[in-house]
């Protein structure tokens, strides 16, 4: 029987290249070459599968190109490079890899929030560049995190374990909203308030973002967003880039209309938007929010295994799309 043939299209872990070795024919990235979409086409037009980071879009065009594709497997749990509707129409399979980065970037997102709050970056900054001379009362006074109000936009697995980062470990107060209310163990797990976004706006004192990036959340933070929230709020996103009008965000911190903000996320991303790079009180970050070596080899190997499980016609662990199976060619 004929050995499927995969790209694994950005660099990964020597050990997960090894398993997929043994079962596909693979051509690597290991120079981690970024590739413009016409080049990853050419790559695809014989393969079978694809082993894709978040940063390959994969839509009707590319499709087209690549008649043998059958399935992509997405190192990431957001899958926005993905057109589902366009893969399910080819039936091409798509997968995600969910759960595994779950807690890691809760202890990001609330690192984030306490960085942003306290203003270390700002501090550090100071620092380093031989401008502290002496203690003063108010030098980089931030503010509190024990005892505020958290507000979490968007509460899926990574929203949850934020609010009990917040409620159990610092006494804050949660309030949420989502596009459905959680059921009441869930909310007395994490210890959450339910509210309007209106109401999540006007009373977080720290504002997470963490809702999936669509059509209808593509700016859910902009300029009447912004002008809702307390002066004195901060504002946190480990979600996607384009959920916040970055342009808007630069001239409220500018403005000081909200007091910081705290981004590992970025519209157009890996380009940043040049006002935010010049405002002092925002905490800047690579899209490194599930950056620990365990928990990337783990997003890595359950690519790896949705990949497995397709080709071999077992049940896969996070399929996006209905199930597609259908021979190779």
């Amino acid at each position: 029987m004929q050995r499927p043939s995969i790209l694994v299209a950005r660099a990964v872990f020597p050990e997960v290249l090894e398993r997929l070795r043994a079962a596909f024919d693979v051509e690597a990235n290991q120079e981690d070459q970024v590739l413009a979409p016409a080049e990853l086409a050419r790559r695809l037009a014989d393969k079978h599968g694809v082993l894709t980071t978040g940063a390959e879009r994969i839509d009707a065009a590319l499709l087209a190109a690549c008649p043998r594709l059958r399935v992509v497997a997405n190192m990431a749990v957001g899958f926005n490079n993905f057109d589902v509707d366009a893969m399910t129409a080819a039936g091409v399979q798509g997968t995600n890899t969910p759960d595994v980065l779950t807690e890691t970037t809760a202890d990001f997102g609330f690192a984030l929030l306490m960085a942003t709050a306290r203003r270390m970056t700002e501090a550090e900054h100071f620092l380093r560049a031989g401008r502290w001379t002496q203690w003063r009362y108010d030098l980089f006074a931030g503010a509190e995190v024990h005892g505020s109000t958290l507000g979490i936009l968007g509460m899926g697995r990574i929203g949850q374990g934020i609010a009990r980062r917040g409620a159990h470990g610092f006494g804050m107060r949660v309030i949420y909203h989502n596009r459905s209310r959680l059921a009441p163990a869930l909310e007395a797990q994490c210890a959450a308030q339910y509210v309007s976004k209106d109401e999540l706006l006007a009373q977080s004192d720290h504002l997470v973002l963490v809702l999936p990036y669509s059509a209808e959340s593509h700016h859910a933070i902009g300029p009447a967003e912004l002008a809702r929230m307390k002066p004195t709020a901060t504002l946190v996103n480990i979600a996607r880039g384009g959920i916040v009008d970055d342009a808007a965000l630069a001239a409220a911190l500018r403005a000081r209309r909200i007091a910081a903000a705290g981004l590992d996320v970025f519209e157009g991303e890996p380009r940043v938007h040049p006002d935010l790079l010049a405002q002092p009180n925002v905490v800047l970050t690579p899209h490194i929010a599930s950056a620990t070596l365990a928990t990337r080899r783990a997003m890595a190997n359950k690519a790896a295994d949705n990949l497995l499980a397709f080709f071999s016609g077992q049940p896969l662990p996070s399929p996006v799309n209905a199930p597609v199976h259908k021979k190779i060619r």
